[in-house]
């Protein structure tokens, strides 16, 4: 007994920063939410306002196919950014396995990652631009007219998530080369001796051994989806006319612009529960394996 209270006494300083760092801060944010700027509670009035806003949700936008509002950029990034990633982190894996310098390659596709995020929205900003950007240099090989994507309203959002895919496939790729090593040889070699192609032990071993990998990257990359601000904010700030905005975005502005805390803290715990939905799947895996 004495033993067990001794050690729970080692928990008491972590239990008190996670208190004053995280517990206070989201119920104090939750319960802002509630309240009016004279601090009135309101309930769900701010939600209803809030999330009606032409900034977060903008039905204009989808009839002109730009600036859908915060909210559906973000889930418009989900939506393309998510597949790529996994997919080519998972291509590449598999590709750089047996290949000479792998190590090196890895290391220049990994630099996305470790560059700090800020310094990567002005680096995606270059490299749109129309006279000193790599990709409508490329593009006018073929004919296009160089423009700088990142500034036109129509190309603006597909510009950034595109250059996130670099950022973020290093990650994935990582996480992949590394659960690829934890499959056994000799589940390959028995699907080799008993006549299975390269794309049935793809199909069959590979990606079914690889799903608790799956389950950490899916999750990873949808709280980076949902989270995302340095790109957007370093890059174009949400402009051209908000083609580029997103949630965490729209709340440094209600919060440190417009000093709409009620409304940074509705936005903020909105983003709170989608990560708590998306961290759904690998929590569970992570229950059941502890059982």
């Amino acid at each position: 007994m004495k033993q067990k209270l001794s050690r729970s006494l080692f928990l008491i300083p972590a239990l008190a920063l996670l208190s004053i760092f995280v517990v206070y801060p989201v119920v104090n944010t939750i319960y802002l939410s509630f309240l009016s700027p004279e601090g009135e509670f309101v309930f769900l009035s701010n939600y209803a306002d809030i999330l009606t806003r032409r900034e977060i949700v903008n039905p204009r936008g989808f009839a002109r196919g730009f600036a859908f509002g915060a909210l559906p950029h973000n889930l418009l990034w989900t939506l393309i950014h998510l597949p790529l990633t996994v997919f080519l982190g998972l291509v590449l894996a598999v590709i750089l396995r047996h290949v000479k310098g792998k190590v090196i390659i890895k290391s220049v596709i990994f630099l996305g990652m470790v560059t700090p995020m800020i310094i990567a929205g002005v680096l995606l900003r270059f490299i749109f631009d129309g006279r000193a950007g790599i990709v409508p240099a490329v593009f006018s090989i073929f004919g296009v007219a160089p423009r700088t994507l990142t500034a036109h309203p129509d190309t603006a959002l597909i510009a950034l998530i595109l250059g996130s895919v670099w950022i973020w496939t290093g990650f994935s790729m990582v996480l992949y080369s590394a659960g690829l090593g934890t499959i056994p040889k000799e589940l390959n070699e028995a699907a080799q001796i008993d006549g299975a192609t390269p794309q049935r032990i793809f199909f069959k071993i590979t990606i079914p051994m690889l799903k608790p990998i799956t389950t950490v990257v899916v999750t990873m990359t949808l709280l980076w989806n949902l989270r995302i601000f340095d790109i957007v904010y370093a890059a174009t700030m949400g402009g051209p006319g908000g083609a580029t905005n997103v949630l965490a975005l729209q709340m440094f502005f209600y919060a440190f612009r417009h000093l709409e805390f009620n409304s940074a803290a509705v936005v903020a715990t909105v983003l709170m529960f989608l990560a708590m939905v998306a961290a759904t799947p690998m929590i569970r895996s992570a229950w059941r394996e502890s059982q």
